[in-house]
């Protein structure tokens, strides 16, 4: 029962934060509009790039695929909140120990309110930057495997929390991450396979992309869902679990010993 009363409980905070989420409707349409210019930017790009190499297929993908595959791994990006630069800031300004003290697991609070900021947007951006591709490239891949698609991309979410946790919680103790969220942002772009795809990558370099968890919070989402495999699936989401599970346990000790260290601003 316990249990039961505290998952209620963030799904309270999930549920509330959607609903303020979809309050300005034409905000989140116009936020949207980004999505669209960056794929403008890429079909030109890539449109370019076939057309240099003078073949339909590179890398394993066909310009339709490799445009689809970009629109979904933008639409992961675009969507995902700032938790890291929320942390540091409620450091910097004192704020933290009043969310400390609240009735709930800090790091499982930020879960909910990410989460709840995140679907509406991912929504936008997905209707916004499929409608562009569809009319400019083709209709998508298979529909059969977007469910598929889906659950990877709530695992990678998942991912992603833990990592932008880890750099948000280092706050408590340097409180300015600026520079920890640049390289992290650096590192996704390329490891994982937010401008270029991994199956462009020499195969040294795409072997340890693929060893590392920033793949699987990009790439593998948006490969399966360009070439859905039961197959494919299993063996990244199997992936995804296991670093789930290293990295839940990692965020999880840093936040005690965070906790430990932290020296409140202003008292």
């Amino acid at each position: 029962m316990r249990l039961c009363r505290g998952l209620a409980k963030y799904c309270a905070i999930f549920k509330a934060e959607v609903a303020n989420s979809l309050v300005y409707p034409g905000d989140l349409a116009s936020r949207s509009l980004t999505i669209v210019m960056f794929m403008w930017i890429f079909s030109q790009l890539w449109r370019a790039t076939y057309r240099a190499a003078g073949s339909d297929v590179v890398g394993g993908l066909t310009l339709r695929e490799t445009l689809w595959y970009l629109m979904l791994a933008e639409t992961i990006v675009l969507s995902r909140p700032r938790l890291s630069t929320r942390v540091a800031e409620a450091v910097k300004d004192g704020s933290i120990a009043y969310l400390l003290n609240k009735p709930y697991n800090f790091l499982l609070y930020q879960m909910a309110v990410g989460l709840g900021n995140s679907i509406a947007r991912l929504a936008f951006n997905a209707l916004a930057g499929g409608a562009f591709i569809w009319l400019t490239a083709g209709p998508p891949p298979d529909p059969r495997g977007w469910p598929l698609a889906l659950a990877s991309v709530a695992a990678a979410w998942l991912i992603d929390f833990c990592l932008s946790a880890a750099i948000g919680l280092a706050a408590f103790v340097t409180e300015d991450i600026a520079a920890f969220e640049w390289i992290y942002s650096k590192v996704q772009m390329i490891l994982g396979g937010l401008l270029i795809p991994l199956d462009f990558f020499p195969a040294w370099l795409r072997s340890v992309a693929l060893a590392m968890p920033f793949a699987y919070t990009i790439y593998g989402p948006a490969r399966l869902f360009v070439d859905p495999s039961i197959g494919r699936f299993v063996a990244l989401f199997g992936g995804q679990l296991a670093w789930l599970a290293v990295l839940g346990v990692a965020v999880a000790m840093l936040y005690r010993r965070g906790v430990a260290a932290l020296c409140i601003n202003g008292g």
